[in-house]
């Protein structure tokens, strides 16, 4: 008996539509919504996305999803790619614009240009873990920021499959929740004199909510365009 060649389906994933953008270098783009900058083109080998649904008002910026086309099994791999979200962008009913780079993936060798003739395809989807080995939670001080005056901040290579809902600094003896300024980009105007503790407000897919605490993880002399890290993981 001959087996035709199939794609695997599970109940774990959900089923929606994808698209891509080109750039000269088939990587992502430093101008995307989430506020990443450079590290929205390079992280997972640019292999990343702007979506639209999953944006979730910035809280979705930095989650990985596992992403394969559906379109024909003659043309899609079973594994398909695995993403980083780094923009906000809808297309034709899509949830997904992937980079070139990752739209390729998808493809089984010598099909990428079969896949990109499609221009839209049919995709399934799931969340799955990031995976940042030797890497802790980064906390970079945004470029709009101007010491001591306004501080704005975005957490680089968080692990795991949850979420960082909102972050709190503590000043004046408490917690004071900072504004999401956009996308990931979290900010606060006249911030704390010293070295600047944070909190991270934690939630995962069950509703389960935690909080992480990262004493003076910013130093006193702190300078836009810098990363710190926070020595810690989700």
């Amino acid at each position: 008996m001959m087996l035709l060649p199939a794609l695997c389906y599970s109940d774990n994933f959900d089923k929606s539509r994808a698209t891509y953008y080109s750039r000269p270098d088939g990587l992502g783009t430093p101008s995307g919504a989430c506020g990443f900058g450079e590290y929205g083109r390079n992280i997972s080998d640019g292999n990343v996305a702007g979506v639209y649904r999953l944006y979730n008002n910035g809280i979705g910026c930095g989650a990985c999803y596992q992403v394969r086309c559906t379109t024909s099994p003659q043309i899609c791999t079973d594994k398909g790619v695995n993403i980083v979200v780094t923009d906000y962008g809808q297309g034709d009913n899509t949830d997904f614009i992937l980079s070139h780079h990752a739209f390729e993936a998808m493809a089984q060798p010598g099909t990428a240009d079969r896949l990109f003739a499609y221009g839209v395809v049919d995709v399934e989807y799931q969340r799955v873990p990031c995976q940042y080995v030797g890497h802790k939670i980064q906390v970079k001080v945004h470029e709009y920021s101007r010491n001591p005056d306004y501080l704005a901040i975005i957490m680089l290579y968080q692990a795991g499959k949850s979420d960082i809902v909102s972050v709190d600094i503590w000043q004046q003896g408490k917690w004071v929740e900072m504004r999401r300024s956009f996308g990931a980009v979290f900010d606060m105007s006249n911030p704390p004199l010293g070295a600047i503790s944070l909190r991270f407000n934690v939630q995962d897919s069950t509703g389960s909510k935690w909080a992480v605490e990262a004493p003076n993880v910013i130093p006193p002399n702190w300078k836009a365009g810098v990363a710190y890290d926070t020595n810690i993981q989700l």
